[in-house]
């Protein structure tokens, strides 16, 4: 699913994922943005002891094992923590940068109390995001529908049988390789991508098979009323089986595939050496 999202401080990446209606981030993230530790887990695990000693308080008791994607395309159990109880983390550190990313912190909590009153505001942020970060109208507006059509999928997979994010990653790598003949951990390393989100470094019409490929997902579900991992597996390969056949007759008619290697950061270096 999608909730499982990146969050940007000063520049560096924090992982984050939505529990209960609000944000949980990456303990071991946030402690290698405030320490600069080349060991955040260390930092982190010695950290725990110290407070424990010095002040006979748990900081575990503060977190959960949340699931979250590691640099390697595989999500893991992580100690993650609500906005409540990464204040207390970070009165445990000692960094210039602990005010500033408190401010920071509490700026994402109240974004998020505000989005779950007004869910548009969401949907705002992300296309003011791409924005910012220099995509095209046109591509922002392939994107933000891709999102609505992949959250009405999970929503009916959630429905039917899918219990866990291990569930949804088998399900959409079906879809994917009938689609482009590439699971989608595959077609990151073909585009050179790590944590990056591989849909955002998608062209034209890599979106729109995607989006062929999970609508019509979507539908044949609905369709034949499917329940179960099983038949959820046998709709999504129908699904990325349609997309997958309409990208081949493309391909065939214009004599070059429309799958690319290149990914946006290439694209936007390209872009700003011309403009220099």
């Amino acid at each position: 699913m999608e909730n499982n999202k990146i969050a940007i401080f000063k520049g560096k990446a924090i992982r984050k994922t939505i529990l209960n209606n609000e944000w949980w981030f990456s303990v071991v993230d946030v402690v290698e943005i405030l320490t600069d530790s080349v060991n955040p887990r260390d930092y982190w695990y010695r950290m725990k002891e110290r407070v424990k000693t010095d002040e006979g308080i748990e900081l575990s008791t503060i977190c959960r094992q949340l699931k979250l994607e590691s640099s390697d395309g595989k999500k893991y159990e992580t100690d993650c923590s609500n906005t409540e109880g990464m204040f207390r983390v970070i009165q445990s550190i000692p960094s210039p940068k602990a005010e500033p990313f408190k401010r920071w912190l509490a700026k994402v909590g109240y974004e998020r109390i505000q989005e779950i009153e007004d869910p548009e505001l969401a949907t705002k942020r992300t296309r003011a995001l791409y924005k910012a970060k220099g995509y095209r109208d046109d591509w922002i507006e392939k994107r933000m529908r891709g999102i609505a059509i992949r959250e009405e999928l999970t929503d009916e997979w959630k429905n039917r049988g899918a219990k866990d994010d291990n569930d949804y990653a088998i399900l959409t790598a079906e879809i994917s390789e009938a689609t482009f003949g590439l699971k989608p951990n595959d077609y990151k390393k073909l585009k050179g991508l790590k944590r990056q989100n591989l849909r955002d470094h998608m062209n034209d019409f890599e979106l729109i098979f995607s989006m062929l490929g999970e609508r019509s997902t979507t539908e044949i579900t609905r369709n034949e009323d499917s329940k179960g991992m099983p038949k959820l597996k046998d709709d999504a390969k129908a699904g990325g089986d349609i997309a997958g056949g309409a990208r081949k007759k493309l391909e065939k008619r214009l004599g070059k595939s429309v799958i690319s290697k290149d990914n946006y950061l290439k694209q936007n270096q390209r872009k700003k050496q011309i403009e220099k």
